[in-house]
């Protein structure tokens, strides 16, 4: 059960980013500010997933360290960072989005992912409900965006994809709906940031 959502106004536009963030980085960082901007968004909603439940948990890290530090990366007037899907228990992104029904029916919601994210959305439990639940904005990542727009999530709702022109009216469509966003691609990644972490303190811990 839900204790308090972020605020929002109804009928304003809510994008919704969810990830481990482990850790979260200034890549992740220009993904949502790119996103406000080109799907004219009022807030992004940072997710920060208890347990990801397509990775080992010795990927997905300390839950509370991981939001700590969202919270230092994600500072933007119009960013909150919020637990709210340990909140309502949910282990998959399907999950959440069911128990956020109701919010979602006071105004217009959009899911923000990467296009490494929708290259490996057909993997994701419940996939297809996530894809008629609400419009995705799928932003480019390095080495990912021809898989994205080759993969089975790009097949199979081709028919429903929307020009990069009309990003600005995405949350406002009724779903399925989905648009492929081009954007300054930024080298940063949490795996190889973890990797750098783990050789420095194996590194130090060496005689």
């Amino acid at each position: 059960m839900m204790r308090a959502a972020p605020p929002f106004g109804d009928g304003q536009r809510i994008g919704l980013f969810g990830g481990s963030f482990n850790p979260a980085h200034y890549g992740h960082y220009m993904v949502a500010l790119y996103a406000l901007k080109k799907l004219r968004l009022d807030w992004v909603w940072w997710l920060v997933s208890p347990q990801n439940p397509l990775k080992d948990p010795s990927e997905t890290g300390d839950y509370a360290a991981r939001l700590a530090h969202t919270r230092l990366a994600a500072r933007h007037p119009r960013f909150v960072v919020t637990d709210i899907e340990r909140e309502i228990g949910s282990r998959t992104t399907a999950e959440t989005l069911r128990g956020l029904a109701p919010l979602m029916a006071r105004g217009h919601f959009v899911w923000i992912m990467g296009a490494d994210s929708f290259a490996d959305l057909h993997r994701w439990h419940d996939w297809l409900e996530i894809a008629e639940a609400l419009p995705l904005a799928v932003l480019a990542r390095p080495g990912y965006s021809l898989r994205a727009l080759g993969g089975p999530a790009a097949t199979r709702f081709a028919e429903q994809q929307v020009p990069t022109h009309l990003a600005g009216r995405l949350a406002l469509m009724k779903p399925p709906a989905w648009c492929f966003i081009p954007m300054p691609l930024r080298p940063e990644s949490s795996t190889a940031i973890r990797r750098r972490a783990r050789k420095a303190v194996e590194s130090a811990a060496a005689p």
